[in-house]
C-alpha cells in the first residue's frame, strides 16, 4: 500500500529494501526506490544492503548509470545473485570479468566470492587456480574453492579426501558434497570410524552422507550403531535408513548380513 500510494520517499523505500527480512518487501521496495532514477543516496543504501535482493537491485542500476567500475566491486560478493548481476553489468559495458577473477584468485588477499565466481564464469582450465586455494589460510576461501571445483565438475578423490579433516566445518561440508558422487571410492571402514561419538559433529555428518551414498549394505552398517545415538539428527537419519531398507528388501530375499543387521535394528527398537 505504501508503494502504491507513494507515501514513502525513495530513500525510505531503499532503507526498507536494505533492512527488511522479507524477500517480497525487499524486491518491491527496491524496485520502487529506483523507479524515478537512482539518486546517489538511494543507490548507496541499496549497494550497502545486508540482503542480496537490495544489493542486486543497486548493482543492476549501475548499468543504466554507466558505472561498470563500481559493479566490479561486487564481482566477488558473497551472494551468487549479486555476482551474476555484477557480471551482467560489466559485460554490458564490454568488460570481460574472467580475467578479473583469475587475477583475484592468484592474489593472496582473494575473497571467498572470487573463488566461486571464477568457477561460475570460467571453465576446467581454471581448476589449477582453485586447487591452489585449498591451501589458503582463510576457511571461507577454501570452502568456496571446493565449491568452485564442484561447479566445474572437477574431482580428485585423493586431494578432496584430505579436506574431510579440515578444521573448518564449512570446508568439510563442501568437500563432502564434492565427494558424494565418488563416495564408493572411499573405504567404507574408514568412513565408519569417522562416525565415532568423540568426533566433531560436522565430521560425523559428513561420514554419514558419504556412507549413505555407498548403498544398502554399507548404509545399514552405519545406521544400526546410530539408532541409540545422542545426536537427534543422526539418529533420525539412521532410523529412516533402516526402515527404507526393511521395506525394500523382502525378508525371504535378504542377504545373511542384511538380515542380521535388520534383526539387530529390530531388537534395539523393542
Amino acid at each position: 500500500m505504501a508503494v502504491e500510494e507513494g507515501s514513502l520517499s525513495p530513500v525510505e523505500l531503499a532503507r526498507a529494501a536494505a533492512g527488511d527480512d522479507d524477500a517480497v518487501v525487499q524486491g518491491r521496495c527496491a524496485e520502487a526506490a529506483l523507479a524515478g532514477g537512482a539518486p546517489a543516496e538511494v543507490l548507496e543504501i541499496l549497494l550497502g544492503g545486508r540482503n542480496p535482493q537490495a544489493r542486486s537491485a543497486g548493482v543492476t542500476a549501475l548499468r543504466r548509470l554507466g558505472r561498470p567500475e563500481r559493479a566490479v566491486d561486487f564481482l566477488a560478493d558473497r551472494s551468487a545473485l549479486v555476482r551474476a548481476c555484477a557480471r551482467y553489468v560489466v559485460r554490458q559495458h564490454g568488460i570481460d570479468p574472467l580475467p578479473w577473477y583469475r587475477a583475484r584468485c592468484a592474489d593472496p588477499a582473494v575473497e571467498p566470492g572470487a573463488a566461486i565466481g571464477l568457477a561460475e564464469c570460467g571453465d576446467r582450465a581454471d581448476a589449477p587456480l582453485l586447487w591452489a586455494l585449498l591451501e589458503h589460510p582463510a576457511p571461507g576461501v577454501r570452502a568456496r574453492a571446493v565449491a568452485g571445483l564442484r561447479t566445474l565438475d572437477v574431482t580428485d578423490v585423493r586431494r578432496l579426501r584430505s579436506l574431510l579433516d579440515d578444521p573448518a566445518p564449512g570446508v568439510v561440508g563442501e568437500a563432502t558434497l564434492a565427494l558424494v558422487s565418488s563416495a564408493r571410492a572411499l573405504p567404507a571402514e574408514w568412513l565408519l570410524s569417522r562416525l565415532d561419538a568423540g568426533r566433531p559433529r560436522w565430521e560425523r555428518v559428513s561420514a554419514w552422507r558419504l556412507l549413505d551414498a555407498h548403498g544398502d549394505l554399507v548404509r545399514l552398517r552405519a545406521a544400526v550403531p546410530l539408532l541409540g545415538d545422542a545426536d537427534v539428527r543422526l539418529r533420525a537419519w539412521a532410523e529412516h535408513a533402516v526402515r527404507r531398507v526393511a521395506r525394500r528388501e523382502p525378508r525371504a530375499l535378504r542377504s545373511p548380513e542384511i538380515a542380521a543387521l535388520l534383526d539387530r535394528a529390530e531388537a534395539r527398537g523393542r
